[in-house]
């Protein structure tokens, strides 16, 4: 595991995963002003992120938005979720709002309904963000992918209390303490930090932090992973209380894969 100084990582992401405003998309400075500033609480917080500026208007207006509670998901058999996920090298960052860990190279993919998505990066809630029948997971991780047409799909796993630490995790919340002046280099093994049931909650959804852009497809492993008490430690040291209030759900439909294979 490597430090280095957090400009060289700025280039890296805008190279690999062009301009983004979004925590849910790409990396972004807490100093960057291309933005307006946004927050999980107090005046910029997410009562008044669709007034803060024109961009971020779907974050009010919008119908189609997330997080939502899980609860009301309807079993069905649905395709199956394939996950290509190959271990590799990615650069960790605090960008004020989480901790992201941005992929260095385009290797890992995930096939939906006939749709390929490369992952891009990953970062974390605490607590969750969705939530099953109002209960709340200590965190919640997103899997952010894109396809070669630009459209999103999420991962999304909880996380909750195990006995012991979870090793596949620990190169991420060890790195969790990174300042926001400074990147970590490490190798995530993508694969092994997923729960091995693969079945997931599916629905329409939006990105979670300003734009809210909607037209996310969203998938939710039914299972959680278990990770420490010390390993949930550092996810709340590192942010606690970044997560964006349920959303209302609006007649769309949450389906929960009840076959696999």
């Amino acid at each position: 595991m490597t430090i280095r100084p957090l400009v060289t990582a700025s280039v890296l992401v805008f190279a690999v995963l062009g301009a983004a405003c979004s925590d849910d998309v790409a990396s972004t400075s807490s100093k960057d002003e291309a933005s307006p500033h946004w927050s999980y609480e107090g005046d910029e917080g997410p009562d008044v992120w669709g007034e803060l500026a024109a961009e971020y208007a779907p974050c009010s207006a919008g119908s189609q938005q997330s997080p939502i509670d899980l609860g009301v998901a309807r079993g069905v058999d649905l395709p199956d979720l394939q996950i290509d996920y190959r271990p590799g090298q990615v650069s960790v960052a605090d960008n004020g709002h989480t901790v992201q860990a941005t992929a260095a190279s385009p290797d890992s993919t995930i096939s939906v309904d006939g749709s390929t998505f490369t992952l891009l990066q990953m970062h974390f809630h605490a607590p969750s963000e969705h939530t099953i029948d109002g209960q709340f997971a200590p965190a919640e991780v997103h899997f952010v992918h894109r396809s070669d047409a630009g459209e999103l799909a999420v991962i999304g796993v909880m996380l909750v209390e195990g006995a012991t630490d979870h090793v596949a995790w620990s190169a991420y919340t060890q790195a969790l303490s990174v300042g926001e002046d400074t990147t970590v280099d490490t190798t995530l093994d993508w694969f092994a930090m997923l729960p091995p049931d693969a079945l997931t909650i599916r629905y329409a959804g939006s990105l979670t932090t300003p734009p809210c852009t909607e037209g996310v497809r969203w998938m939710v492993m039914d299972t959680p992973v278990e990770v420490s008490a010390a390993q949930l430690e550092a996810f709340v040291a590192a942010h606690e209380g970044n997560h964006r209030p349920v959303q209302s759900l609006n007649d769309r439909d949450v389906l929960a894969d009840i076959t696999k294979g």
